[in-house]
């Protein structure tokens, strides 16, 4: 729909120090508002967690969709974010560690963002999109992508000026290190609560000059340092948590490759089950401090009756371990790692408050957001519309969900988790059947009696791998050699 654009308004964040420019248009197109917290895995009230609160994603989900299966495709924060806002896998996008801009191998993509700003749309990034080193970059751009955005604004907290304070396994490391902080002060003074804030504050001029809008909302939290106001750490005693145990011998039935990814954090194996305790009530506490500035967010859209006329995504870069196979973090094949929060809201659909359980991916996003307003996604990308789920939670646009992570590629079906180590599967398989382990701990792949299964996932594996590595058609890919190691 073509649109008469109207220059109305220059709006000056007098505290944060910037100077946006608005078009007028009317609100017949959707907005988008795409809220993205960072390290989240599923443990959340919605998701079925018996302790964690978090009130406010918990509504959303009522009102939208919630995808209890949905992957990211691969479990490392740039790779991650790189795939889903160019809408390609990462043997497309080339990256596949953090600390590199998405122009390095594609320098003439066209992002997820950067089709709204074509179409009209505001765009505007708050907080981390794109990676960022944390807490290192945060107050600055990280490695974000400036064709992107019409706006950017960079969020600096207490929880930076205080990292002093932090109790880290590494003293003075914190972004790859299990480290927290139960720190003084309100929310508001939290790099997530000004972000919180400079969201609403960008909402209500929305809505005042009627501007249609992408606003993309990158939450620090939970990622390390776990750091959030002491009250959120108060509502999780220790004594209630549960640590996750593995049995003797765990290690011997994986592949190796899948051993080391277990192993690749020395300073974070066998530990003491009291820190481990601290560890856990720390990352939930951030859960739910990032929780309720998502609800401050929505609240806002609410307010200024945005709602009725706004696309909102509610998700994660990646899965993390907190203590699932005795690992913490991320960069495993492993559920845990794989799997990501999902929650869609649209105008007009009809399944809200439904569970979608047909598998979803990442690089869906794009696609999605491109039909759900009335816009045409570039031809090149590979992933599938998950807009049919939102009027019918039953509907299945793709049958499996694929991540890589190193050597190693694995699917995940309705009932399975299938990954090879190696070309070919040279270094090994692992094959788990989630109707009796869900926890993805008894190796089947070498047993006799599921030899059928297995080659039949191969087969599928494999076609998956081929199709995720076919080089973008009209994009420009730029090769050089991957030498810097992954935190």
């Amino acid at each position: 729909m073509k649109r008469q654009l109207v220059l109305v308004a220059c709006a000056f964040f007098v505290v944060l120090g910037i100077c946006v420019r608005v078009d007028a248009a009317d609100d017949a197109k959707p907005n988008v508002l795409f809220l993205i917290c960072d390290d989240l895995n599923c443990d959340l009230a919605c998701y079925g967690h018996p302790l964690v609160k978090s009130p406010n994603i918990d509504r959303l989900a009522k009102r939208g969709v919630r995808f209890s299966h949905a992957y990211c495709q691969y479990p490392l924060c740039g790779p991650s974010r790189a795939s889903f806002m160019a809408g390609l896998y990462p043997d497309q996008t080339l990256i596949r560690r953090n600390a590199i801009y998405i122009r390095e191998h594609l320098p003439n993509v066209q992002t997820m963002s950067q089709m709204f700003r074509r179409n009209g749309y505001f765009a505007t990034r708050i907080g981390k999109i794109y990676h960022y080193n944390v807490p290192k970059h945060i107050g600055t751009s990280g490695h974000d992508d400036p064709y992107s955005w019409d706006a950017t604004i960079n969020p600096r907290g207490r929880d930076k000026t205080d990292e002093d304070l932090i109790f880290s396994l590494r003293p003075g490391s914190f972004g790859g290190t299990l480290s927290w902080l139960a720190a003084d002060g309100t929310d508001e003074e939290q790099t997530d609560g000004i972000a919180a804030t400079a969201a609403a504050q960008l909402l209500k001029q929305h809505a005042k000059e009627k501007t249609p809008f992408f606003l993309a909302v990158g939450l620090f939290r939970p990622h390390t340092p776990y750091v959030a106001p002491k009250k959120y750490f108060e509502m999780y005693p220790r004594e209630r948590i549960v640590v996750p145990t593995v049995p003797k011998g765990y290690l011997a039935t994986l592949p190796k490759p899948a051993q080391q990814s277990l192993l690749r954090k020395k300073d974070q194996v066998n530990l003491p089950d009291e820190l481990s305790r601290q560890a856990i009530q720390a990352y939930y506490a951030s859960i739910t401090f990032a929780d309720a500035q998502v609800g401050r967010i929505l609240d806002a859209l609410d307010e200024t009756g945005l709602a009725k006329n706004t696309v909102v995504v509610f998700t994660s870069d990646h899965g993390y371990h907190m203590g699932e196979h005795g690992y913490w973090q991320k960069t495993t094949l492993f559920e845990n790692a794989a799997r990501v929060p999902l929650i869609i809201a649209a105008p007009g659909m009809t399944a809200g408050g439904k569970t979608v359980s047909a598998p979803a991916e990442m690089v869906d996003f794009y696609p999605t957001l491109a039909e759900l307003c009335g816009l045409t996604a570039p031809a090149s990308l590979p992933g599938v519309s998950l807009a049919e789920t939102l009027n019918d939670a039953e509907a299945r646009p793709r049958d499996s969900a694929f991540t890589q992570y190193g050597s190693g590629y694995s699917i995940r079906t309705d009932r399975y988790r299938y990954t090879e180590w190696g070309e070919n599967g040279k270094d090994g398989a692992e094959l788990y059947d989630h109707q009796s382990d869900s926890a993805e701990m008894v190796n089947l792949a070498r047993r006799a009696a599921n030899a059928e299964t297995v080659a039949r996932l191969s087969k599928v594996l494999r076609q998956r791998i081929t199709y995720a590595g076919k080089p973008p058609k009209g994009i420009k890919q730029i090769r050089f050699e991957n030498r810097r190691r992954v935190r």
